[in-house]
């Protein structure tokens, strides 16, 4: 298993976060590892998103530290430039995919159907994003890719929250879970940081018990 795939398996989590200041990217950063989840996926959905992933990169901070929503070359051009630890596209194309090898970017590609997998190994990836994981009964999809895909990994994202994390992390196939819940977009613009690490730590504590509802 690829060091990236190890640290992912042991974090479980991974906050995905739509940045809207760059300080107030780092100060989330902070609050994450303060609360027990060493890990962020960084979208590129605001226009200061490279510029915040840079500065988490540049802080220190003992995170790691992804970017997602590559939709394009040039996404992941620019995003490998970064050195960041790993990037996650919604979907994915061949042209994707080959600036991803090129740049020697470790990427999750996004897929939710066996075709899109198919074409993921072509690639050489085998570590994948399901999106969007709840719309596309991403339980029952990994489930069924586990005997004709052993080899594959998967980490769904998209409608994840507490009530479900667990029954998700129950297959073998995944490794860790996105997940926008504990990261309400009105407390990151207000800098509520208290308020986050209070839903990180129930969200640890959660995935800690292996409790299923």
């Amino acid at each position: 298993m690829s060091q990236l795939k190890e640290k992912l398996k042991g974090i479980k989590l991974v906050p995905v976060v739509t940045p809207y200041s760059v300080d107030g990217t780092v100060e989330l950063a902070k609050t994450l590892v303060s609360s027990g989840i060493n890990a962020i996926e960084i979208t590129l959905r605001t226009e200061l998103a490279l510029e915040a992933t840079q500065a988490v990169k540049g802080s220190g901070i003992d995170i790691v530290l992804g970017v997602g929503t590559l939709t394009s070359v040039q996404d992941v051009e620019n995003v490998a430039a970064l050195g960041v630890d790993f990037a996650v596209s919604p979907g994915l194309t061949p042209k994707i995919l080959e600036a991803a090898v090129a740049q020697k970017l470790d990427l999750l590609p996004g897929v939710s159907s066996a075709s899109e997998v198919l074409l993921g190994m072509e690639y050489g990836f085998d570590f994948f994003k399901v999106f969007p994981a709840e719309a596309v009964n991403a339980y029952g999809l990994i489930k069924s890719f586990g005997a004709v895909f052993p080899q594959a990994h998967f980490c769904p994202t998209g409608g994840v929250n507490l009530a479900n994390i667990n029954r998700y992390l129950s297959l073998p196939s995944i490794l860790c879970a996105g997940g926008t819940w504990i990261l309400p977009a009105d407390d990151v613009k207000a800098g509520n940081w208290d308020k986050i690490e209070a839903l990180c730590k129930e969200a640890v504590a959660h995935i800690e018990s292996g409790k299923m509802d």
